[in-house]
């Protein structure tokens, strides 16, 4: 920003105009004044002194009333009257000295009033105050032009637009950027009713009414307004999303009119529109991710799951055989075949059950968050891990919390991140001499906001540092692993609000643990 003019500015050689019809009293205020930095001027009559003035712009005027033609009281007026003399400091000289005349002077535009006959060091002062007075009038107008000039400029360059309102809703102003974002030319806008022009309308474009809009909330309210996300209205009826605020304008304590600011957002809706998109993709990237997991967690379990399924379908297939035997006697021994038919549906529910397991887990979740007992949601995990346990001969043993709140969780997800470190748990454990022990997982109200989910291994323990690389994706111990699993429960967890950590036991192997947030009652 440009430097500021000082206020009392070094001045050049000011011009000092004497007008009197008298050569005497021309000749003593020449001799009075000469000599003090000042060039003077003389003149004889009220219109050589008008001539003088419009050609010289002269700072100051001793002015006498008495003359012929053209008298001292209608020199001042004219001066006053015409814009491009107003400016000039008059002060009369005179020989009437009547409280009258002295007022009409005053009346008519002089400063000063000095009644003849004057004593020199009466006029030097009063000339020297005046001419201080008119110097700091002169700087407080060249600085006041040049913060016009840097409010313009700053008005000019600012993208936001602005607009001045009265407190009949009319529009008294408006930037170059207001013109530029709506379409309307500044003499357009000023004077138009800012409500039907420019504020927010009805769904089906119809003008709002205005006690509905944030501008008459300040215009009656006298409070500032901030509006996000709302729609203004160009000059050919396109609507273009925009962010305003309306301050009131106070004027001796009422408002007197509002100023609104408003930005065209439409780049930034586009930009928040491209970032929604990249989310919604990289969610989508994020849940084929998990579902993933899922398939190789059933792919891993497949034998083992084959293997369970088979026992209820041998079983049904003898039941049947059973049953058709005894339909074959006669008499037919009703309450033996009655006996077949209800194992055959025990069995056929049994492997019913374990299907229905694994439909639920590997099913692509609709990200529907639940209120689930979290006790159940860890037995239904256990039973789905217990065809694992009994291949590596091993025990999953529960430690279930009484006082365990619900949670509000996507179960389905859970129920991965349970399960992988549950088969995490037994894999460290496969090959260790205390595997008999068993899996512990344990259940406990953490807080009043949540829940811990504990696994808890004898298994080989953790290396130096899985602190730094546990959770990070494609990181593996694992022969066969695709180091992704403890990285999406990582996810999961985070994207319910929760932890996932992991601690090592002092008697060997590790717990690992997560926590969910308790379903407010």
């Amino acid at each position: 920003m440009r430097q500021l003019a000082p206020l009392a500015a070094d001045h050049e050689e000011e011009k000092i105009l004497l007008v009197d019809d008298n050569p005497t009293n021309l000749q003593v205020l020449l001799q009075t004044l000469s000599g003090r930095g000042y060039k003077l001027l003389i003149a004889k009559n009220g219109d050589n002194a008008l001539k003088i003035v419009h050609k010289v712009r002269p700072a100051l005027v001793l002015l006498d009333i008495m003359m012929p033609g053209i008298d001292g009281y209608e020199v001042c007026k004219r001066l006053k009257d015409d814009p491009a003399t107003s400016g000039v400091t008059v002060i009369f000289l005179s020989a009437l000295d009547d409280t009258r005349d002295k007022v009409r002077g005053l009346e008519t535009g002089a400063v000063d009033y000095i009644a003849k006959p004057f004593q020199a060091e009466e006029v030097i002062a009063r000339v020297e105050t005046h001419l201080k007075i008119h110097r700091l009038e002169q700087a407080l107008a060249r600085r006041n032009r040049q913060l016009e000039a840097e409010n313009e400029h700053i008005l000019e360059s600012m993208r936001e637009g602005i607009v001045g309102i009265n407190g009949h809703g009319k529009i008294t102003f408006a930037n170059p950027a207001a013109s530029r974002i709506t379409g309307w030319e500044a003499a357009e806008l000023i004077g138009a009713d800012a409500h039907g022009l420019l504020m927010p309308r009805c769904a089906d474009g119809a003008i709002r009414p205005r006690e509905e809009t944030a501008l008459y909330t300040t215009l009656t309210e006298n409070i500032i307004q901030a509006v996000e996300d709302d729609v203004f209205w160009r000059r050919d009826e396109t609507s273009f999303p925009v962010d305003y605020s309306c301050t009131p304008f106070m004027r001796d304590g009422e408002a007197d009119g509002a100023v609104i600011v408003f930005r065209d957002i439409t780049e930034k809706k586009r930009h928040q529109d491209a970032l929604q998109n990249a989310l919604d993709e990289l969610q989508e990237q994020k849940d084929k991710l998990m579902h993933m997991s899922r398939l190789s967690s059933m792919g891993e379990m497949a034998s083992g799951f084959a293997h369970e399924v088979n026992q209820p379908l041998t079983a049904i297939n003898n039941y049947a055989q059973v049953c058709l035997r005894l339909m074959q006697r006669d008499p037919i021994n009703m309450e033996s075949l009655r006996d077949g038919l209800e194992k055959i549906g025990v069995q056929a529910r049994r492997a019913g059950d374990i299907i229905a397991r694994i439909r639920s887990f590997v099913k692509k979740p609709d990200h529907c968050l639940q209120v689930v007992d979290c006790n159940r949601l860890v037995q239904d995990v256990v039973k789905l891990a217990e065809v694992d346990a009994r291949h590596n001969g091993m025990e999953i043993h529960l430690d279930l919390a009484e006082d365990i709140s619900a949670i509000k969780v996507d179960p389905v997800q859970i129920q991965q991140v349970a399960l992988n470190l549950v088969r995490n748990g037994m894999e460290a454990m496969r090959d260790m001499p205390d595997k008999n022990v068993g899996l512990w997982v344990r259940t406990e109200r953490l807080d009043r906001e949540f829940v811990r989910i504990a696994v808890i291994d004898r298994g080989y323990g953790l290396a130096d540092d899985a602190e730094q690389k546990l959770f990070t994706p494609f990181y593996t111990t694992k022969d066969d692993g695709m180091g992704i699993g403890l990285s999406v429960c990582h996810s999961i967890i985070q994207t319910h609000g929760g932890t996932l950590n992991f601690i090592r036991n002092p008697e060997g192997g590790a717990t690992f643990w997560f926590t969910v947030p308790v379903a407010e009652i």
